[in-house]
């Protein structure tokens, strides 16, 4: 089954800024050659479960294994069965409602 996520990693206990752990999950998220796009609160991800729900987990253990005790992450999972349609398919059809 085809999913689209919207991850949010906080890690704990390192300071106010949170690029240099971002950076590290993007650097995964890409090698998993998931379709992704960086936003300002989160990057959306797509593709098969089970990929999809591997790369979450390598970001954590990415994380973790730089040193980072404890991390607090939102998803949000978004699954559709009628038709294929993508997280930027989403927002392409929002923009064109758009004057």
């Amino acid at each position: 089954m085809r999913v689209s996520v919207d991850l949010c990693l906080v890690p704990l206990g390192l300071g106010v800024s949170l690029g240099p752990s971002i950076a590290l999950c993007q650097e995964v998220i890409k090698s998993s050659g998931l379709d992704h796009q960086l936003g300002p609160d989160g990057t959306a991800i797509e593709g098969e479960w089970d990929q999809v729900f591997a790369c979450v987990r390598a970001c954590h253990e990415r994380l973790h294994q730089e040193g980072v005790q404890r991390i607090h992450a939102t998803l949000r999972v978004n699954t559709r069965i009628d038709r294929n349609q993508s997280f930027r398919d989403k927002v392409d059809s929002v923009k064109r409602l758009m004057p």
